[in-house]
């Protein structure tokens, strides 16, 4: 069974990215199309979409490119050592040291949002003291 491409417009769409942002992306390195046309346009398979979906879900989060693109690295390099029978201890230790720092970011964010939503308690309070 052969793998599907999409054309760049249908995958922007899909994920909700710009057409350059998409190929800004590629120029850094984080998601490269998996094939081109003979006329040079770029193909994606869902795995790359799926990709994109990831990158454009841990920047809301305050995951830098640079931190995104290392976290995606060490996961390909854990993925084809796990496949070639290669050395996955390193490749894991490597994966987990990037996972560390995606952990902190999030967990950062958390604590932002609990501080948020203290503060709308606290507004709460004042509009439930001038309905009784």
């Amino acid at each position: 069974m052969q793998e599907q491409h999409h054309q760049i417009g249908a995958v922007a769409e899909a994920v909700g990215l710009s057409l350059r942002t998409i190929r800004y992306y590629e120029e850094i390195g984080l998601v490269t199309p998996s094939g081109r046309t003979d006329g040079g346009f770029r193909l994606y398979t869902d795995a790359d979409i799926d990709r994109l979906r990831l990158v454009r879900a841990l920047k809301p989060i305050g995951m830098s490119l640079e931190t995104t693109g290392a976290l995606l690295t060490r996961a390909d390099a854990l993925e084809a050592a796990i496949a070639s029978n290669g050395d996955v201890e390193a490749s894991a230790t490597a994966f987990e040291e990037v996972l560390a720092v995606a952990r902190r970011s999030c967990d950062e964010w958390e604590h932002r949002l609990d501080e948020a939503r203290q503060v709308l308690s606290g507004f709460d309070r004042l509009t439930a003291g001038r309905s009784q």
